[in-house]
């Protein structure tokens, strides 16, 4: 569990399943699946990432293909409104040599029912290897100097009509982070690339025509548009590639202050893995 105010340092527990278990992880009042303490305790109006991960597989019938579990979540905000969802994981199990990040994603968004607020989150993370402190398989996000995506952002309106916004760099930070600075400064200072951004954060809103729900930065601005779809290109990853371990997935929340809202993950390129730096097969 990632904590983004603080400074998404990570609360760890461990969990026994057996098959068909489910279990109601309430972040209130965490326990675990036998019903004892976790031992995690979040302090009030916490917010970040909850990561499950399979680290041993144990009994007959298991093999390193064997990591498969499901999920939703829902959450309820105190404004009165809720999100719900399923949960979204990375295509890789077993050993790495490779990171998941999309090229290009998308989604699309408008003010039906009454929409006047949005999140969109994304999630960089690394997953270790033999190379760096995190164990392998397990998932590191707050050393956001070493964990972080950049992103070029364009609206179109339903005319197709496209609007160039700003580049936004997506890490597990917020705005009162003590080292937002430094990886602003040392973004742009990368001699081998010529991105920068003005502003790094965990979630944004998407536009003046439909802004943040708790009043963060906005993807674009100077924008108004109120229906559409937002394309956002990667543009670079912890300084230029310096590590091949980082992943990213990211979801868009879109609700009207009171009642069930909308939360769905980024559409990304239907591709495969074709070598540790590179992305292909796009449809």
């Amino acid at each position: 569990i990632f904590n983004v105010d603080d400074n998404c340092n990570e609360n760890n527990f461990f969990d026994v399943y057996t098959p068909a278990d489910t279990h109601i992880y309430n972040m209130r009042d965490i326990l675990t699946n036998d019903g004892s303490p976790s031992g995690v305790v979040l302090p009030e109006n916490a917010y970040g990432i909850v990561s499950v991960g399979v680290i041993q597989e144990v009994g007959p019938g298991f093999d390193e293909s064997t990591d498969s579990l499901i999920g939703n979540v829902r959450i309820l905000d105190d404004a009165g409104y809720e999100y719900r969802t399923n949960i979204t994981a990375d295509t890789i199990s077993g050993d790495i040599e490779q990171s998941f990040l999309p090229q290009e994603v998308t989604f699309n968004f408008n003010t039906a029912t009454g929409v006047t607020l949005s999140d969109v989150v994304g999630i960089t993370y690394a997953k270790g290897d033999d190379d760096d402190d995190t164990p392998q398989g397990e998932v590191g996000m707050a050393d956001i100097l070493d964990i972080n995506t950049g992103w070029s952002v364009d609206i179109f309106n339903n005319n197709e009509v496209v609007q160039s916004c700003r580049n936004v760099i997506f890490a597990c930070v917020d705005q009162d982070n003590p080292l937002l600075e430094e990886l602003l400064e040392e973004v742009a200072g990368d001699d081998d690339d010529d991105f920068a951004a003005s502003v790094a954060s965990f979630e944004y809103g998407i536009n003046n025509a439909i802004p943040h729900s708790r009043g963060s930065e906005l993807l674009c601005p100077a924008n108004i548009t109120s229906e559409g779809f937002v394309k956002m290109r990667l543009e670079t990853r912890t300084f230029n590639q310096k590590r091949d371990d980082i992943f990213f997935i990211g979801y868009i929340g879109l609700n009207n202050g009171n009642g069930r809202g909308t939360l769905d993950s980024f559409w990304y390129q239907n591709g495969t893995f074709c070598g540790t730096q590179s992305f292909c097969g796009q449809g």
